[in-house]
């Protein structure tokens, strides 16, 4: 008689860093084909908030294999309308490309609209934009805070995804710092600067002297 094997089945590895209990819950998962190739999508909703996170990541996952990502802030008027007032659209649509051209990684689309302003107070800011004041005057001038988002649950759902080992794609030191206190191990900072259309020239020079981000802006 040949023998019998049993198959024991084979737990996922699971980054070290990651919390025992999330805060984040994956409710439902899809294929999303796209311009820039085959993706996965998964919807997150966090169980202490009503805030909701996308994340389409491409590859397999894995802690022990570092990975492209980027936390991306919705922006409504940069990512669907294609205002120039900012990079953010170019920005999402260069992540896409390089993590299809790795063949791996994983993009957080975080709905805090303005850095967590939300689009109506967005809009009453860019309205005094237009007077002169530049992105952060324009938050001080309606008496809210310059950059209010939170990125713990965001590095949750990179845990989720089973990623611990990231190369993240970003100019925000802020990103950077809040992502590596949550326990993901950063491996490398990924730069990625799009030629600015004119109108964000002066909104990528206050990010980079009022904000403190990683920017090698050219002279004009």
């Amino acid at each position: 008689m040949g023998c019998i094997v049993n198959k024991v089945p084979v737990e996922p590895p699971v980054c070290p860093n990651s919390p025992g209990n999330l805060s984040v819950q994956r409710v439902a998962e899809a294929n999303l084909p796209t311009e820039w190739g085959e993706f996965r999508i998964a919807g997150y909703r966090s169980l202490t908030s009503d805030e909701e996170f996308v994340t389409l990541y491409k590859g397999e996952m894995r802690p022990d294999v570092p990975t492209l990502v980027r936390i991306h802030s919705q922006c409504l008027t940069g990512d669907v309308f294609g205002s120039t007032k900012c990079d953010c659209g170019p920005q999402l649509h260069r992540t896409l490309e390089m993590i299809q051209e790795e063949g791996r990684g994983a993009i957080v689309y975080q709905q805090q609209e303005g850095r967590g302003i939300g689009i109506l107070n967005k809009i009453r800011a860019y309205a005094l934009q237009d007077e002169g004041a530049d992105t952060v005057e324009a938050n001080e001038r309606l008496n809210l805070p310059v950059d209010s988002r939170d990125y713990r649950q965001c590095a949750e759902v990179l845990f989720d995804l089973g990623l611990c080992q990231v190369k993240v794609i970003s100019n925000n030191p802020g990103k950077l710092r809040a992502l590596e206190e949550a326990g993901l191990e950063i491996v490398e900072r990924v730069s990625i600067e799009i030629d600015p259309a004119a109108p964000a020239a002066r909104y990528l020079q206050t990010k980079k002297e009022k904000l403190g981000h990683l920017l090698n802006l050219k002279a004009s």
